[in-house]
Formats: C-alpha cells, sequence, structure tokens
C-alpha cells in the first residue's frame, strides 16, 4: 500500500516525555484512535479546527453546491446537553451553521439499551431548548443528528447479503400514504463504520472518512489515498508526537474508560446468557417431569385398552393428548369398560 510521511522524520515519531523517560518508537503507534473522545473533540471540536467539522458534516449529509456548509459556530456551554453516558458517546461537539440549522455530531462507541431513543431524544432537546423565555415557535431553526456508530446499529442484510440499510443512511419524517417527504425540523445521519467494505483503497469521501476512524489507529504512516486535506491535517491533529503528558494521560483515561465499559457490558451478556442456561435447566427440568407423568398416564390407557381393540390410529391420538386431565378422564372411563371407538373416535 502507498503511503505519505508527512515529512516526518524518526525523532518526531516518538511519543512525549512521560514519567521522565522516552518510551520506544517501537512499543507506541503513531496515532491516537480518533473515535476516542478526547480526540475526536480534539479533531472535531477545536475553533481553530472547525473546518475539519465543516468538511465532515458536508461529506456525511451529502451537501453540494449552494447547500454546502461554509461556517459554523460552536454552541456555548450553557446550550449544549448534559448527558450522563459520556464514557460511552461524545456528544460534546455541538454547532449551528450561517443559516440556523444547528448539529448534534456523536461518536457512539457501543450499543447500548435504548441507543436509537436516545438519539432521538437529544435531537429533539436541542431543538426545543432553543426557545428562551417569550421566544415564538418560527424562531426554531432546524436540527441534524450525526452520529458515527463503532457498531452495526441495523445489522440486517437482504437476500442478496447486502446489508438493508447501507454504511452512511439519512432519515427524515415522510408521509406514509404517498411518500411525500416533509417535516424538515428533526433529521438524523448515521454511519456505521463495521459496515465499511472498501477495504484500502476507499474512494468516496464517506469511504474516508470511514477509513480514517476505523484505520488511523493502526497505521504508521498516512496511506497516500488520504494524503489530502482535511486528512492530513486530521491525521497530524492525532499524532502522538503532538501530545503533551498530560494528554497522554487524558487519552489513556479515556481508553480505559472504554475498555470498562466494554468489559462490563461483555459480562453482562456472559451473566445473562449463563442465567438463561440456568433457567433453562430448570425449566427443562420441569418439563420433563411433567412429560414423564403423562407418558405414565398414556401408558397405563394403552394397557387397559390393549384387549378391546386397540389400533394404531387410538394409539396416536393417545400419544398426542398432552393434558393431565383429559388423559385422567379417559383412564376413568376406560376402567369403567368403554371400548376404544367409543372414547377416542373411530380406529
Amino acid at each position: 500500500m502507498a503511503a505519505w510521511r508527512n515529512g516526518a522524520d524518526d525523532d518526531d515519531a516518538a511519543p512525549p516525555a512521560r514519567d521522565g523517560c522516552y518510551a520506544e518508537r517501537a512499543m507506541w503507534p503513531v496515532f491516537a484512535d480518533p473515535k476516542t473522545d478526547f480526540v475526536f473533540k480534539r479533531i472535531f471540536g477545536a475553533e481553530d479546527r472547525k473546518h475539519l467539522l465543516i468538511g465532515l458534516l458536508n461529506a456525511l449529509l451529502e451537501l453540494e453546491g449552494a447547500h454546502r456548509i461554509v461556517e459554523v459556530q460552536f454552541l456555548p456551554v450553557d446550550q449544549r446537553i448534559a448527558v450522563s453516558e459520556l464514557k460511552l458517546s461524545i456528544l460534546d461537539v455541538k454547532c449551528t451553521d450561517a443559516l440556523g440549522t444547528r448539529y448534534v455530531v456523536e461518536m457512539q462507541l457501543l450499543h447500548v439499551e435504548g441507543f436509537e431513543k436516545r438519539v432521538v431524544y437529544n435531537v429533539a432537546k436541542a431543538y426545543a431548548l432553543q426557545l428562551r423565555g417569550g421566544d415564538d415557535y418560527p424562531t426554531l431553526n432546524d436540527v441534524v443528528g450525526v452520529t458515527i456508530c463503532d457498531f452495526a446499529l441495523w445489522p440486517e442484510r437482504d437476500a442478496r447479503g447486502a446489508y438493508a440499510i447501507p454504511m452512511l443512511s439519512l432519515w427524515r419524517m415522510q408521509e406514509q400514504h404517498r411518500g411525500a417527504v416533509g417535516l424538515p425540523q428533526l433529521r438524523f445521519a448515521f454511519l456505521e463504520l463495521p459496515k465499511y467494505e472498501a477495504g484500502d483503497a476507499p474512494r468516496t469521501l464517506v469511504e474516508k472518512w470511514a477509513y480514517f476512524f476505523r484505520e488511523a489507529k493502526n497505521l504508521e504512516v498516512i496511506p497516500q489515498v488520504l494524503a489530502e486535506p482535511p486528512f492530513l491535517e486530521a491525521f497530524d491533529v492525532a499524532r502522538f508526537v503532538h501530545f503533551t503528558p498530560e494528554e497522554w494521560d487524558a487519552y489513556d483515561r479515556a481508553k480505559i474508560a472504554e475498555q470498562d465499559a466494554r468489559g462490563a457490558l461483555t459480562l453482562a451478556k456472559k451473566q445473562g446468557i449463563q442465567e438463561g442456561r440456568q433457567e433453562g435447566i430448570l425449566e427443562g427440568r420441569q418439563e420433563g417431569i411433567l412429560e414423564g407423568r403423562l407418558e405414565e398416564k398414556r401408558a397405563m390407557l394403552r394397557k387397559l385398552l390393549a384387549a378391546r381393540g386397540l389400533t394404531d390410529a387410538h394409539r396416536a391420538r393417545i400419544a398426542a393428548s398432552t393434558d393431565a386431565a383429559e388423559l385422567d378422564a379417559w383412564i376413568d372411563r376406560a376402567i369403567g369398560g368403554v371400548a376404544p371407538d367409543e372414547l377416542l373416535g373411530p380406529g
């Protein structure tokens, strides 16, 4: 694979001093993981790098020509949405463009329960929070939720084996009878990174961004296919050589929080499977005991009717019965001398 080194020499590749010493280059990756909270906001949340966010938004929202975003303004802290799940998700990059449209940009690392509902809630909340005091509804601006998922949110495939919903999906309200698209006030875009299938040869801007998010942490040099703006600058921001010791620590804490969260979800899943197995064993035992009792009743009934012209059809009806009360009633009547045809129907 062709690659571009961006003029870095061997000394530049070394990470910053940590605990009074320099780590060996071979021991540390060159680029930090852009999906991590700290790095994601370092690349896309800084005022002097908002052009990187503009490039990402234009690509994921497929904006062209006069519809392209040319300027964004980051919202003040007091207008940002407080979210408790920050160890699983980045939700701090929020901005508004020149037309007033607001964007909630999120990197979601883990698929947690109720995730889709939370995305809709956060976008709706960002829409509602625009009203201040006596403001009128006409002052409300559209809100677009842009979510990058490090998991397949919709993993279903069609008959041909292709994903039913593509890697990049755009959502808005639609009239159900005629299919007219309207009510554009709330819109959503999802980029599902596991659905990336272009390998080392991404072609479109969307594929290149997906490749960047997926592979940056694994690369030692910038691949030629990404040796162009805005990816060059995004890689440069993610270089460990530019991290201070404090930033290294912040990155480490973010990665530890991510691993802890992944571990907690894995453990919960294993515990759920084990509990399910235990419940299944218990249910299986109970079902086995019940089936054993039913079979005892069937055997008794067959024995009582054996000398009275019991046919294969009669035996099949007895075997099909799973009602203990029904079998008990048949046994009582068989003890009274009732013939199989009268008891079970024509043989």
